[in-house]
């Protein structure tokens, strides 16, 4: 039969004449192994015995070794014992080792079953070998025994730190969140057994980054820590996270990465009109569309939440100018409603406002989200050439006047000037015909 070296002793705690070398027959010696050493009574012997005979007729399953990874001495590294029965120690049995790595990773002393492992093993590259063992008569080269299969499984080291294969990560969140509201959550994984001890268990702390954000030392989920964070005060953060395994004791390894989080806008800055007051003039003769001048209201905030939308709310020219809103540049473009006329008005005033279109409730305490400014338009004089009123005359004059006669009196009014009119007398010159 079978036996592993490393319970060579159960054949003499037994004192049954043979030898227990299997796991699956711990079940029967567990009293004797881990009790008092009591020896057994007669009908426990008998009973036992029974019971050995039984399970011998099953197939064996070999108990696996364990051998520690990354071992670096100098001298081969001993796994384990074979060891048949049939061996009565006068080097008649010869063993031999076939299967995975045998030869190469593992040699077996032929003559005493000792096996040694002569590369360095890495239980990342490999986690176990499955070989084959053959006892045979050294002299006649027939088995002894039937080849059985055993395995020999690396056992792990804390070797392997944690490390971000994602990293490093982009994140936004938007300004003023809540504290705790998530940004991302960060991963780690280390190559470790992670049913091995602590070798593989990896806990999260932040070495950068606070007070600001906060992560979760299980999960690597980050998360805001302070309240009211100000894209315009502060718009970038680099926030580093390390992963320590061991559970984060002393002589752990550790991996760390890199997140950068930016604060992404929200609409908690009303618009403000930097100027109170604004001075503009437009000649008379401005056609009706022309441009008189420009407005703008400033907003801390970006993109939708700084669109702006202005409107003329009161003045003596709401029905002589307009407002236009700039949608590139969130200007207000005043133009001219209707012909303008010195002589009749030389100035006007406007009330212009400038409101944010886009609201979000819950910073409406912030606002008003609008702005209003006054607009004076002085209306400038242009040099106009006198206008005949009417424009158009229609005369009929007699054959037999006389030359010097007065036809017609016509008048033309020069603009320029109130209540001026000009008067001219057409006269007959030649006699018609």
């Amino acid at each position: 039969m079978w036996t592993s070296g490393r319970m060579s002793n159960a054949k003499n705690l037994l004192g049954l004449g043979i030898s227990l070398y299997f796991w699956g027959l711990m079940d029967l010696t567990t009293t004797v192994l881990s009790g008092s050493a009591r020896p057994l009574t007669e009908g426990q012997e008998d009973n036992l015995s029974d019971k050995l005979h039984q399970r011998m007729k099953r197939s064996w399953v070999w108990n696996q070794f364990f051998v520690l990874e990354e071992y670096t001495g100098t001298d081969p590294l001993y796994v384990g014992k074979l060891h048949s029965d049939m061996d009565r120690g006068d080097g008649s049995i010869k063993y031999i080792l076939s299967g995975e790595g045998a030869g190469i990773v593992f040699t077996i002393d032929d003559t005493t079953g000792d096996i040694h492992a002569i590369q360095r093993l890495d239980r990342e590259e490999r986690s176990q070998y499955t070989l084959r063992a053959q006892a045979l008569d050294r002299r006649t080269g027939r088995p002894m025994e039937p080849e059985s299969e055993f395995i020999i499984k690396i056992q792990d080291i804390n070797d392997n730190e944690p490390k971000f294969l994602d990293g490093p990560y982009v994140a936004s969140v938007p300004e003023m969140s809540p504290v705790g509201t998530s940004v991302i959550q960060v991963t780690a994984t280390d190559a470790d057994d992670p049913t091995y001890g602590n070798s593989a268990r990896v806990v999260y702390s932040i070495l950068q980054g606070q007070p600001y954000f906060s992560v979760d030392s299980r999960t690597g989920l980050i998360r805001t820590a302070l309240m009211n964070m100000d894209r315009e005060a502060k718009e970038y953060y680099e926030v580093i996270i390390q992963a320590k395994d061991m559970g984060g004791q002393l002589g752990g390894l550790a991996g760390t990465t890199t997140v950068n989080i930016t604060l992404s806008d929200v609409n908690d800055n009303p618009p403000r009109f930097p100027q109170k007051h604004y001075q503009m003039s437009v000649l008379e003769s401005a056609p009706v569309s022309s441009t008189v001048g420009r407005v703008v209201a400033k907003d801390l905030d970006e993109g939708i939440n700084a669109e702006m939308k202005y409107s003329l709310v009161d003045g003596d020219g709401l029905d002589v100018f307009d407002i236009n809103t700039d949608p590139n540049y969130q200007v207000g473009i005043i133009t001219v409603r209707k012909p303008l006329s010195f002589e009749s008005k030389k100035s006007y005033t406007l009330k212009v406002e400038g409101a944010n279109p886009h609201l979000e409730m819950r910073f409406l305490n912030l606002g008003p989200f609008r702005d209003t400014t006054t607009v004076h338009i002085s209306v400038e004089d242009v040099d106009e050439p006198p206008v005949f009123e009417p424009s158009f005359y229609f005369v009929e004059v007699p054959e037999d006047v006389e030359i010097g006669t007065t036809i017609q009196i016509i008048s033309a009014k020069d603009p320029d000037v109130t209540n001026s009119s000009i008067r001219s007398v057409l006269s007959l010159c030649a006699p018609p015909g």
